[in-house]
């Protein structure tokens, strides 16, 4: 196998700090890491139980760390109390929240160039408000906040690898015929990340990662045929309703719509699809006939038609899209796809892979309220979206639309 370069060192010369060495993602990242030829110091009470042997993997204690961290390329904090740890809060804090701002400081005065702090999902900021999710926020936010320390936070799904652990230890149960089909299936509802994609980050030059904001790793998706098959599911289901159910609300839309303003019922507009190709979205009209093109936020409210304030208060005036995921140009979840003279929102998106999957009607960025006249922060959020994809995931974006969350592209105020 051939050794990753890390700040232009091959092999033997790169050398990573480990805490938590002796946990399941640890122990993995330990064998992957030495099969590389990389040199890893292992921190710890007790040495991790596969490697201890190994001439590239040395142990040491957390007393020594000042001196055995000196030289180091990368400092990987995975040193955390768990999910189903019966224990205090306090002890939760203390490990999850407390202990890596002092790794963190301990790394820069080592002159580590890059702390990684291994975060969860749970930990991003809807997750849930357990004692675990809560100490692993505040550790992450607190790293966040002190800008001088290098310090970039890792979000990890369930991980597995050369077997299953935690929440995916059920799929040992199974047998081993249907393990496959199993992990399919729970791998299509919730996202995963397989070790060997963890390696691969922590073995880059992660200096040229940016540390102002988080990382999400987990599988690509679009891999999974469970979940392909699941979206083109609910994608076919939704719009033939619309088509065959609604038939009549469009009719009577269309109408209020030609009536109420001059101009056509329906708009359409070219918009940034997969892989940057452009193609024609349909909506119902909601401004006037002359108004330009430009993003919705760049546009005075005054433009807004009196039955298009209430199409987009109520985004009826999304159903016309439908159409669009039939042609396979839209899902019904997905990055809101922008127009092409947005060049910042595309060069945003671009960068973090956004554009590599279809856009969608509806979107995890908009039930969030954020639009398109916040480009670096919406494209964030959309790369964000990818790594968490899951059926799951999309049919609670899916209610949150039809509950009304989000206020959808906002028009500027008239003077």
């Amino acid at each position: 196998m051939r050794p990753r370069t890390v700040g232009g060192r091959k092999g033997k010369d790169v050398k990573h700090v480990i805490t938590g060495a002796s946990g399941f993602i640890g122990r993995q990242l330990l064998k992957r890491l030495t099969a590389e030829g990389h040199q890893v110091v292992a921190i710890g009470r007790t040495p991790p139980i596969e490697n201890s042997a190994d001439p590239q993997v040395s142990f040491a204690g957390y007393d020594d760390l000042p001196e055995v961290a000196s030289g180091a390329d990368c400092f990987l904090n995975l040193a955390a109390v768990n999910n189903d740890a019966d224990t205090s809060e306090e002890t939760f804090f203390k490990v999850n929240a407390e202990l890596p701002q002092q790794l963190a400081a301990q790394a820069k005065a080592a002159g580590v160039p890059v702390f990684v702090n291994f975060s969860s999902f749970h930990a991003l900021p809807d997750g849930p408000e357990t004692p675990y999710a809560r100490s692993k926020r505040a550790g992450a936010d607190a790293l966040e906040q002190a800008a001088d320390q290098n310090a970039l936070n890792l979000y990890l799904p369930a991980v597995y690898g050369d077997d299953f652990a935690g929440k995916l230890a059920i799929l040992k149960k199974l047998p081993g015929f249907m393990r496959t089909a199993g992990f399919a299936v729970v791998s299509a509802i919730a996202p995963v990340v397989h070790v060997d994609r963890i390696a691969a980050f922590v073995g880059q030059d992660l200096t040229k990662v940016a540390s102002d904001e988080p990382v999400l790793l987990a599988d690509n998706k679009d891999d999974n045929l469970v979940y392909r098959f699941g979206r083109k599911l609910i994608d076919l289901g939704f719009a033939l309703a619309v088509i065959l159910i609604f038939w009549w609300l469009l009719l009577i839309v269309w109408v209020l719509v030609k009536t109420g303003s001059a101009g056509p019922g329906i708009f359409a507009q070219d918009r940034v699809g997969k892989g940057g190709k452009v193609f024609t979205c349909y909506k119902f009209r909601t401004m006037g006939k002359d108004t330009r093109q430009a993003g919705t936020h760049e546009i005075s409210e005054s433009a807004v038609t009196p039955i298009g304030a209430f199409l987009r208060k109520t985004k009826i005036d999304e159903l016309p899209q439908v159409w669009n995921i039939l042609k396979g140009e839209l899902s019904l979840v997905g990055p809101r796809p922008c127009l092409p003279v947005q060049e910042e929102l595309v060069a945003e998106r671009t960068k973090r892979g956004v554009l590599e999957i279809l856009p969608g009607i509806t979107g995890f960025a908009q039930i969030q309220g954020i639009d398109m006249s916040h480009p670096v922060r919406l494209a964030r959020k959309d790369a964000e979206y990818i790594a968490r994809r899951g059926l799951i995931f999309d049919l609670k974006i899916i209610l949150g639309t039809f509950i009304g969350k989000g206020l959808g592209d906002r028009t500027a105020k008239s003077n």
